[in-house]
């Protein structure tokens, strides 16, 4: 693409009154955003209000066209594109739905975008439990080539990205901000990981603050770049459960990991499963729904629920539900000194998590 194209695509999709619908009319239309410009202005007022045709031919946007220009051309390492409809790097499982971006934003290997892709969301202030069940799940997912595709938020996001990274499908970050842009903070050590072995990918413009209402519409192309979608953990207010329903509507599979009937983070999960979504307790769970052409290679063996120290009376006697030290005093029969010093070194191991208010929880690797 060169400046003068750019040029002619962030005008049709950056001028304030023109939304997604009016550019895609007169795409249609016209055939390309330059066409579009060198048509008379009479033939766009055919397809506009008089105001979006006086919006359209006083749009100023030099300043957004230099900063993405050099952005695109600049001098580090990074692998930056602008990717177009009519792109072979276009996902086109986007093209599908009913709202596809007309541009895209990406750094990295947009090669991610032509294979099969998963979506793994959650909760942003996943359990622990939680967390290591998105970066297993990931993880093995990305082992059969799938893609694995977030957003880079905290907590189920980040564990999925990071559990990704270390498979053969790698993973695709979708953000809700402009590209030279990270939010949140906190991940932009990892952003910069997946920048390199992965993809960051958006559609907003350069420069894009991390403004709410656009994280829904940022979900739409998670759900719908996707052959399907895993919650992992969600509360009900979650907008894990809005990626979820676009999902559905975009035509695509719903998994969810069933939890506690008591935990917040699992009433999303268990509200999707009464509406239909598949309950999965493992990879294969997965891989049997999905269409063989996705399946490129085998799945890996799915480890036993019980660890490997599951004869331990401790981790029997917590189960999987959080618990007390007092609580589980009493059902061992243990002094809660003693037992204390035993929690400590399966905490130590990697068995146990700490949680608020002094309770203890088995963590099962899956």
């Amino acid at each position: 693409m060169d400046r003068d194209e750019l040029a002619a695509w962030l005008r049709l999709i950056e001028t304030p009154q023109i939304g997604l619908d009016s550019a895609r009319r007169l795409l249609s239309h016209f055939g390309s955003p330059q066409a579009v410009f060198d048509a008379p202005n009479a033939a766009r007022r055919e397809l506009l209000t008089p105001k979006q045709a006086e919006a359209l031919n006083a749009a100023e946007l030099a300043g957004l066209v230099d900063t993405t220009w050099q952005w695109l051309n600049a001098s580090d390492e990074a692998d930056r594109h602008v990717i177009t409809l009519g792109d072979a790097d276009y996902p086109r499982a986007l093209l599908e739905t009913a709202d596809p971006p007309l541009l895209l934003y990406a750094i990295g290997r947009t090669t991610l975008l032509r294979g099969p892709s998963i979506a793994v969301v959650g909760s942003r202030n996943p359990s622990p439990q939680g967390a290591e069940n998105s970066r297993a799940f990931a993880n093995a997912l990305s082992a059969t080539g799938l893609t694995v595709v977030s957003g880079l938020a905290l907590g189920i996001d980040t564990a999925a990205h990071e559990g990704a990274l270390g498979g053969a499908g790698s993973t695709i970050a979708v953000l809700g901000t402009g590209l030279d842009r990270v939010y949140p903070k906190r991940n932009l050590a990892l952003a910069h990981r997946i920048a390199r072995e992965g993809l960051l990918l958006g559609e907003y413009a350069l420069g894009t603050p991390p403004l709410p209402a656009n994280f829904p519409r940022r979900n739409r192309l998670i759900a719908g770049m996707t052959c399907g979608t895993l919650v992992v953990e969600a509360a009900l207010q979650s907008g894990s459960l809005i990626t979820a329903r676009l999902a559905i509507e975009a035509g695509r599979d719903v998994y969810a990991i069933p939890g506690s009937i008591h935990a917040p983070q699992s009433r999303g999960c268990l509200a999707l499963i009464k509406q239909g979504a598949k309950l999965v307790d493992s990879v294969a769970d997965i891989l049997d729904e999905l269409h063989p052409a996705v399946q490129t290679m085998p799945p890996p063996p799915s480890p036993a629920h019980a660890s490997r120290t599951s004869d331990d009376p401790v981790l029997s006697g917590l189960g999987y539900e959080a618990m007390t030290l007092d609580a589980l005093s009493d059902r061992l029969g243990t002094p809660p000194a003693e037992l204390s010093a035993r929690l400590l070194e399966l905490e130590l191991s990697g068995e146990v998590v700490r949680l608020p208010g002094q309770r203890f929880q088995r963590l099962v690797r899956v």
